[in-house]
């Protein structure tokens, strides 16, 4: 399909409509959200999620009723947590700071 045919600006119409109607998630609110994934789909949003830690310093997260924009400060903290007794367990966990846009003092 060429670019300009209406198929493609129908559904750039529908992506648009879908981005106004998510909630947009920001600072002074708490949220959370848990999801039950196939090691598949959960490799994908990982890779999705490492390639934005890569290439700057701002992330985005959504799903079909919100949006989560992020920007982020470092060191960024990795916890890997093994619990290999009766049922053996990997847990994953990074934790980013929000990145504070504040300078310091200055001496005169």
């Amino acid at each position: 399909m060429a670019p300009d045919d209406e198929a493609t600006d129908s559904s750039t119409d529908a992506d648009s409509e879908t981005d106004a109607e998510r909630t947009t998630i920001r600072a002074g609110r708490n949220f959370e959200q848990e999801y039950r994934l196939d090691a598949s789909d959960a490799g994908e949003f990982l890779v999705a999620l490492g390639e934005q830690l890569r290439d700057g310093d701002e992330l985005t997260i959504s799903d079909d009723e919100w949006e989560l924009p992020f920007a982020f400060g470092e060191p960024v903290s990795l916890e890997i947590d093994f619990e290999g007794t009766d049922e053996p367990e990997l847990e994953i966990e990074l934790e980013l700071p929000g990145r504070t846009d504040e300078t310091g003092p200055r001496v005169k």
